[in-house]
């Protein structure tokens, strides 16, 4: 099953942390700068500590350069 969540990414934050919104999307602080790919990659590493997956198990299906982004998640739950 896949799951889209609409992310919203601050990077070059002091502290790595996710934020659940009350409309279902999440905040998340990345201590990478936005450069070569690097929050990007932070952003689903965490994600995917944060829902117990692989990181081949979340990609980001829009918003590659941009600070929304919409993330597809694959569940088996």
């Amino acid at each position: 099953m896949q799951k889209k969540v609409k992310v919203k990414v601050k990077p070059n934050s002091k502290q790595q942390k996710i934020e659940e919104q009350p409309d279902g999307s999440l905040t998340v602080y990345l201590k990478s700068p936005p450069v070569d790919g690097k929050a990007n990659e932070e952003l689903i590493k965490l994600l995917a500590d944060k829902f117990d997956l692989s990181k081949s198990d979340i990609k980001i299906k829009s918003g590659l350069s941009s600070r929304q982004k919409l993330i597809e998640i694959d569940t088996d739950i």
